[in-house]
């Protein structure tokens, strides 16, 4: 009987061989083949997306663009690996996919969402306000540049709000700096930062009325400062 079960397994295996021909077996699971194809590995991917399994759904989107680059399917999986980037913390990964996306699709509907994204990814790494607050500046100009661009988006009032808040934090660091002056007893230097304060950053969330106080005090302690020079 066992002769019987090899001598059958060996010609079916010389047939496929002659023939070329693919055929599924009673033994052979259907899985594999099932899963080949754009709609079940994305598909794969949302699911492992959802579960925060990041790392494998960055695989599987990324196969979806590789080996279908025609299918409908491959535009989302882009965004898919953007997001799974985004969504495991890899901001300047996340940046970079979100950027191909809007270079390689300049009128996609996503494309709001996507400067959106970018934005987000500069906000989300900005640090205290003793450190350098270049991510500041990066978000914001993203962040305006889609307020501009797509005005009646539903990103546009998220970005309206980004935008106070980026600007909060540029204005919380020139404060910083012009207070750190103000001790230093640098007054002129001080007025610079905090005069700039005023006029760029009012109105934001910081304290208004405490920066109105320094400017006032830097001025009158540099004025007295001038005027025993002057004698």
């Amino acid at each position: 009987m066992l002769h019987r079960k090899r001598s059958f397994l060996i010609l079916v295996a010389l047939i496929l061989f002659l023939t070329g021909c693919k055929i599924w077996l009673p033994w052979q699971s259907r899985t594999g083949m099932a899963r080949a194809n754009p709609e079940s590995i994305y598909q794969q991917g949302l699911e492992e997306y959802n579960d925060g399994n990041y790392k494998r759904s960055i695989e599987l989107f990324q196969r979806v663009k590789e080996e279908y680059p025609l299918s409908k399917l491959a535009i989302m999986a882009e965004m898919g690996v953007a997001d799974s980037f985004y969504s495991a913390k890899q901001y300047p990964e996340a940046n970079l996919a979100y950027n191909e996306f809007v270079n390689l699709h300049p009128t996609n509907e996503n494309l709001p969402y996507a400067m959106y994204q970018i934005g987000m990814c500069y906000f989300n790494q900005l640090t205290t306000v003793d450190r350098d607050n270049s991510e500041a500046f990066k978000a914001l100009n993203e962040f305006e540049k889609l307020a501009t661009r797509f005005p009646e988006s539903k990103f546009a009032p998220l970005a309206l709000q980004k935008i106070r808040e980026c600007k909060k934090a540029i204005g919380e660091r020139e404060l910083y700096i012009g207070r750190f002056y103000f001790k230093q007893k640098k007054y002129a230097a001080a007025l610079k930062r905090l005069r700039k304060v005023e006029k760029e950053y009012s109105g934001v969330g910081l304290d208004d009325e405490k920066v109105k106080f320094l400017i006032a005090e830097a001025t009158k302690r540099l004025a007295a400062i001038e005027k025993k020079r002057t004698r």
